[in-house]
């Protein structure tokens, strides 16, 4: 008898038994289940916004403790986390970007590690990283650029540009299980040129940070990744809630989607069914990783499907002024070639529940923001880089982590094509360079998806497949910086073991770990 991969995966789940990838480990239909809850039926929540515990003239000034907590995730059962203020997500950081001359501020973050142990008596350093910003150096979140237990450092941040960014985790070695854990926040940046477009705002501006995990009959989070493989889960987690309900109104909303999961990428349809694989409802993609498109992309189910890998972002617009009153309305996963999923459990997400009506004036512009092309800039030079597995490890051109080693000397200013190259099957690898914002010029010769053609810093690069981006050397505001800078492979396991190289633009920058160096507790002093 032959049987497809997705009906052998259905009778793992229906008989318990072990069944094993085309890749040689176990699947996620082997592991250990977690405990069965009805879905759609907790509340949705949005993370809360810190608000500055002062401001002056150019800048806001935050603090942010990383403490264990025990939150109820599963009804009636309460689980360890390792979170921002003690939450997961963090909370959310809403700040003004741009030009100082139209109101942009800097922040100035105090992140304070009070995580003391793991369950292996090992110490919990952290590293934080503002996924997306163009840090210095030494507020970048460099690999080994450590924060002890008790003790502290501040960050801070230029928000050149209006974008939807994230904080999290950066630890070598421990990425994948600290951000596992808990460790993943918002950022928002907002500048005039966007507060002032008619796009939803306020209360219709909502983060939508997308995780999966796997939980213990006690509640506690089980991270096994698969032999150092990936991370995979079982439970669809949105802001923290396993597949909630969101009350909405017939309205225009615009979610800012994060895929914050350690391992698992996503094919994201709008739907009225809620385990329907075809649907004929439209999305509308307003924005990517760095910023709003130059014009809105509607995507109709199922075959326009959004694909976000892990780290990516997108800002979408559902409206639900087409659905009567009492409609259900579900965001599903319907998964891509190269990701593995349940498809008993990972392929919802979340129920809107169209409840009421409302005044509506908000607009999606045929016009965002413009996309200045880098196409037409002169080239300084093309590199490679080839992400593979062999030898049992995650390898960037043959090589593994090395913070004695440089693979890439661009010239602050200089503007540089690489390419992107996964030349198997098996795994897709979302690429992720620090420092700038990119475009993306091809996939396999063929033009980037309507969606992917903003400003990006994460690549989904997929199988058998050779993506080219084209970057100018220096921040958006036209900064130029020096130093040194990762490029990883935001898998997070695959970062772990050890597909992470670094780049260094110019020469002379500040040294990433010993210009501002976390202090202890001790010798804080007021923001």
């Amino acid at each position: 008898m032959n049987i497809t991969r997705r009906e052998a995966i259905k009778l793992s789940l229906a008989g318990g038994g072990v069944l094993l990838s085309p890749f040689g480990f176990p699947s996620i239909a082997s592991a250990q289940l977690s405990p069965q809850i009805l879905r759609f039926q907790l509340p949705f929540k949005v993370p809360p916004v810190l608000k500055p515990q002062r401001s002056d003239d150019t800048t806001d000034y935050y603090e942010i403790k990383i403490q264990k907590s025990a939150i109820e995730i599963l009804p009636g059962l309460k689980t360890e986390i390792w979170g921002y203020n003690g939450i997961s997500p963090g909370p959310t950081i809403r700040q003004r970007g741009g030009k100082r001359s139209e109101g942009g501020r800097f922040s100035k973050v105090r992140f304070i590690n009070q995580l003391d142990r793991d369950a292996q008596g090992r110490l919990i350093n952290h590293v934080i990283h503002l996924h997306g910003m163009a840090s210095l150096p030494q507020y970048d979140g460099y690999a080994i650029d450590y924060i002890p237990p008790q003790y502290f450092k501040d960050y801070i941040y230029p928000n050149d540009r209006a974008a939807t960014l994230w904080y999290h985790d950066h630890t070598l070695d421990f990425t994948s299980r600290n951000v596992y854990m808990g460790l993943a926040g918002m950022y928002i940046v907002e500048d005039e040129y966007e507060l002032n477009l008619p796009l939803p705002k306020g209360d219709y501006d909502v983060p939508l940070i997308i995780q999966d995990k796997r939980l213990a009959k006690d509640g506690s989070l089980i991270f096994d990744d698969n032999n150092q493989r990936s991370v995979y889960g079982d439970v669809i987690l949105v802001n923290g809630v396993p597949w909630p309900q969101m009350q909405v109104a017939n309205r225009k909303y615009r979610f800012r989607v994060l895929n914050a999961s350690a391992s698992r990428n996503y094919r994201l349809i709008l739907s009225q069914k809620p385990d329907a694989q075809t649907s004929g409802e439209r999305l509308i993609v307003i924005g990517s990783d760095a910023g709003l498109l130059d014009a809105p992309v509607e995507l109709v189910a199922p075959l326009q499907g959004l694909q976000i890998g892990m780290a990516e972002r997108y800002d979408i617009v559902i409206d639900f002024s087409k659905y009567p009153i009492g409609s259900q309305v579900y965001l599903r996963n319907v998964g891509f070639s190269g990701t593995i999923d349940n498809d008993v459990r990972t392929h919802a997400i979340i129920r809107f529940d169209v409840v009421r009506q409302e005044q509506d004036d908000s607009i999606i512009p045929n016009q965002l923001r413009p996309v200045e092309s880098l196409r037409d800039k002169p080239i300084a030079r093309t590199r490679n880089f080839r992400f593979e597995r062999n030898n049992g490890q995650w390898k960037i051109n043959n090589l593994t982590w090395d913070s004695q080693r440089v693979d890439a000397n661009p010239q602050p200013g200089d503007v540089e094509i690489w390419e992107l190259v996964n030349p198997g099957s098996g795994w897709v690898h979302p690429v992720h360079i620090h420092l700038v914002d990119l475009q993306l010029l091809d996939r396999n010769g063929l033009p980037p998806r309507p969606y992917e053609r903003g400003w990006k810093d994460v690549f989904l690069v997929g199988e058998f497949e050779t993506v080219r981006v084209i970057a100018q050397f220096r921040s958006r505001d036209q900064r130029d910086i020096k130093g040194k800078f990762m490029m990883h492979c935001h898998n997070l396991v695959h970062e772990d073991h050890a597909m992470m190289t670094q780049f260094e633009v110019g020469q002379g920058g500040p040294d990433p770990v010993t210009t501002a160096p976390a202090l202890p507790i001790s010798q804080i002093a007021a923001l």
